[in-house]
């Protein structure tokens, strides 16, 4: 990409849509079509035809002295508030889980039939597991994945393994559907997940459910260390540790057992 070229794959108008939201501030409460399309340098005719479809939307509705932001923007803000309460709720006790283990500590949400991590705090040791915050990894490969589908209702997990396709990652990655559901019913049951390097060779790690206030898993919580500290002993303190992190996670976001 040269200049400023806009790649191939943008849609213009949803950039100026996303462009006129953007406009309206704490200052700017309100706006009119003329200052739009000034701000913006379209074509006022343009200003109107974009505001009217957000309005018949609700992202934004008519005031007096012009559009000002609609309710469904504070609904999308509302969800997005959950994530952030989220955050401020485990880094803390994601910090101490860090401490006390000396290994990287996750924190992921389920997207299908991915585990997206949200959160992470690296190990202090030199030989880390490096990945970043967004990164997505098959949910059935991961301690995070497999404790955020145990918790899944029946139909809801039998609607996503519909559309499963397996595929081996390591020579210890689950591709049966019958291994998967057996050990699925097994984290339910004893509320941790692990992972023996499922997704990679050399990598280990166990994982445990994080709920909000009205009890539903919204999260998963997770430490992976590499196989060369986790052995047995290692990993009955980690699984401990997780377990007992995820219950104060849980706590913290207001659910009481």
């Amino acid at each position: 990409m040269e200049g400023n070229a806009r790649p191939s794959w943008e849609l213009g108008s949803v950039r100026n849509a996303a462009r006129l939201l953007k406009e309206f501030s704490r200052t700017d409460r309100e706006l009119g079509v003329s200052e739009l399309s000034r701000r913006l340098g379209l074509a006022t005719s343009t200003v109107h035809r974009m505001l009217a479809t957000l309005a018949a939307e609700r992202f934004v509705e008519r005031a007096p002295g012009g559009y000002r932001l609609g309710i469904a923007l504070f609904e999308l803000g509302a969800s997005v508030g959950s994530h952030l309460d989220l955050h401020e709720a485990a880094m803390p006790v994601m910090a101490t889980l860090r401490h006390t283990t000396g290994e990287t500590v996750q924190l992921a949400v389920l997207d299908g039939m991915e585990s997206v991590y949200i959160d992470r705090l690296e190990s202090p040791h030199t030989v880390r597991i490096f990945s970043r915050v967004g990164t997505r990894l098959p949910a059935t490969t991961t301690s995070t994945g497999k404790s955020l589908l145990a918790a899944l209702e029946p139909e809801e997990l039998d609607l996503r393994l519909a559309h499963w396709v397996p595929r081996r990652h390591t020579p210890f990655t689950i591709v049966d559907e019958a291994t998967l559901r057996t050990r699925l019913r097994e984290v339910a049951e004893r509320g941790w997940a692990e992972n023996r390097e499922e997704s990679r060779v050399g990598v280990v790690s166990v994982g445990a459910p994080v709920r909000g206030a009205d009890g539903a898993v919204i999260a998963a919580l997770s430490v992976a260390a590499p196989t060369d500290r986790a052995a047995a002993p290692a990993l009955r303190r980690i699984r401990t540790g997780v377990v007992e992190a995820a219950a104060v996670i849980s706590r913290r976001l207001g659910h009481v057992p």
